[in-house]
C-alpha cells in the first residue's frame, strides 16, 4: 500500500497542499495503528495495516517536496539526510517501545500508545507553512473546520440513510414480534428482518444516485487536473535522463538495503546461533549509529561537492554503495564475531550516504510543480522494483544454495546499483541547467 499511493498522493501533494497530504498522512496512519488493538479478526488486523502504509504513502513524498522548498542549493540534501535519521530512530524507538509495552500490558495498548500520540502530530502537521501558498489558519480555526465539516457530513449521512435506518427499525420490530408465536417457519424472522433491511438499502441507494451524479460532474475539472499533473511527472521522468539512473539504481540499491534488513536476523540465528533478543541487544544499536551517521555524512558531503561540481550529490549516492559492496560481503563471510561489529557499522554506514544525496538530486533536476509527484514515482517504482522482489528472491536461494550463498547477492546488487548512480554524473549537470532555465 505505501507503494501503490505514494505516487498519488504525491500528485495530490503538489497539485493542493503537501501540508494538507502530510497531515492526512500521520492522521491515518496513527488512527489505524490505534484502531489495531480494537481487531478481532486476521482480514481486520489487515486491513488497518495496509490502511498505516497509505498513511505512510502520504507522508514521504510530500514531506521531502516540502523540506526543498525550505532548503535549496548546498544544504537539501543534508536536510533531507537529518530526514531519514529521524525516520530510522523512530522506526528503532517504536519497535524498542512496542516490545516492552506488549510485554507489561498486552499488544492491544501498545497499538494505542503509539497511535494516539500521532493525532497531535496531525494537527502539527496541519500548521506548517508552505512557500509560495496560502498560511495556515490558526489552530482553533482547523479544529473548528474539521468539526463543522465532520457534522455537516454527519448530517447528510443521516438525511440520506433515513430509509435504511427506519426499515432496519421495522425489520427488527417485526422479527421480534414473529418470535412471539409458536409454529411459524423457521427462518421466518430472519428472512423478514433481511427484507426490511434490503428495502431500506435500495431505497437509500435510488436517494444516493443524484447525489453521486451531481458530484462526479463537480469533480470532473479535478480530476482532469490531477490527471494531467500525473501526466506531467510521468512525462519529467521519461524525458530526464538523469531520473531514469536514479530510478533504476535506487531499485537495485533498495533491493540490497531492505533485503539486508529482512534477512539478517535469521541470517546471525542461523550462521552465529544467536538469538532475536540477542541479535536487537548487541546488534541493533550499532548497525542504527551507522546508518544514523552515514546519513548525515552523506549529506553534508554530498552539498560540499555540490558546491564545487554539479555531481557532487550524484558521486555520493553510488560511491557509499561501490564501497560498501565488499564490506558488507565481508559481514556475510565472516565466521569471527569479533569482527562483526566493526564490519556490520561499516556497512549501514555506507549504505546510508544515499538517503540525502540521492533524493535531492531527484529534487535538482525536477520543476518544483510536481517534486512531490515524482518522488511519489520512485518509491512506486524502486519498492516494486526492489524490495518487493528481494526477501521472496533471497528466500528462494537460500532454499536451493543456502542463506549465506543466496544474501551474497544483496551486495552484487547494491554494487551494480551504485554504479548504475554514477552514470547519471554524464547528465545530471544538463538536467540541472534546463530546470533552472
Amino acid at each position: 500500500m505505501l507503494s501503490l499511493f505514494a505516487l498519488p498522493l504525491g500528485v495530490v501533494g503538489d497539485l493542493k497542499s503537501r501540508r494538507a497530504v502530510i497531515a492526512f498522512g500521520v492522521g491515518l496512519w496513527s488512527a489505524c495503528t490505534a484502531l489495531g488493538a480494537a481487531v478481532g479478526r486476521f482480514w481486520q488486523l489487515l486491513l488497518c495495516r495496509a490502511l498505516v502504509g497509505v498513511g505512510e504513502a502520504g507522508y514521504g513524498p510530500a514531506a521531502q517536496a516540502l523540506i526543498a522548498e525550505f532548503f535549496r542549493g548546498r544544504r537539501r540534501a543534508f536536510a533531507i539526510g537529518i530526514y531519514s535519521v529521524g525516520m530510522a530512530f523512530g522506526g528503532v524507538l517504536g519497535i524498542w517501545l512496542g516490545g516492552l509495552l506488549a510485554e507489561r500490558h498486552g499488544w492491544r495498548a501498545a497499538f494505542v500508545a503509539l497511535g494516539v500520540p500521532g493525532f497531535v502530530l496531525a494537527l502539527l502537521a496541519s500548521r506548517l507553512r508552505e512557500p509560495r501558498r496560502r498560511p495556515p489558519a490558526t489552530i482553533r480555526a482547523t479544529v473548528e473546520g474539521w468539526y463543522a465539516r465532520g457534522r455537516a457530513r454527519a448530517r447528510q449521512a443521516l438525511r440520506l440513510g433515513k430509509p435504511l435506518i427506519w426499515f432496519t427499525l421495522v425489520g427488527a420490530a417485526l422479527s421480534g414480534g414473529l418470535d412471539v408465536f409458536q409454529g411459524l417457519p423457521p427462518g421466518l424472522d430472519t428472512a423478514v428482518f433481511a427484507a426490511c433491511v434490503s428495502i431500506g438499502v435500495v431505497w437509500t441507494v435510488v436517494r444516493l444516485v443524484p447525489v453521486a451524479v451531481r458530484g462526479t460532474s463537480e469533480a470532473t475539472g479535478v480530476a482532469a487536473t490531477v490527471f494531467g499533473d500525473f501526466l506531467q511527472a510521468s512525462g519529467t521522468v521519461l524525458r530526464t535522463p538523469t531520473l531514469i539512473w536514479m530510478f533504476v539504481g535506487g531499485a537495485l540499491v533498495t533491493f540490497a538495503v531492505n533485503g539486508l534488513i529482512a534477512w539478517a536476523p535469521s541470517f546471525l540465528e542461523r550462521t552465529h546461533g544467536l538469538s532475536v533478543a540477542t541479535i536487537g541487544r548487541q546488534f541493533g544499536v550499532w548497525g542504527l549509529a551507522g546508518g544514523a551517521l552515514g546519513a548525515l555524512f552523506g549529506g553534508r558531503t554530498g552539498d560540499w561537492l555540490l558546491a564545487r561540481w554539479s555531481g557532487g550529490r550524484v558521486v555520493v549516492s553510488g560511491a557509499g554503495f561501490v564501497l560498501g559492496g565488499p564490506v558488507c560481503a565481508a559481514l556475510l563471510l565472516i565466521d569471527e564475531l569479533r569482527l562483526f561489529v566493526p564490519l556490520l557499522f561499516g556497512t549501514f554506514f555506507l549504505y546510508s550516504w544515499y538517503n540525502g544525496p540521492l533524493s535531492a538530486v531527484i529534487l535538482d533536476v525536477v520543476p518544483a510543480a510536481v517534486r512531490a509527484s515524482v518522488l511519489g514515482a520512485f518509491v512506486l517504482f524502486s519498492h516494486l522494483a526492489g524490495d518487493a522482489i528481494a526477501p521472496p528472491l533471497i528466500g528462494y536461494l537460500s532454499d536451493r544454495f543456502g542463506l549465506r550463498a543466496a544474501m551474497l547477492l544483496l551486495p552484487t546488487a547494491g554494487a551494480v546499483g551504485g554504479l548504475v548512480i554514477l552514470i547519471a554524473l554524464t547528465t545530471v549537470g544538463r538536467d540541472m541547467q534546463r530546470v533552472k532555465a
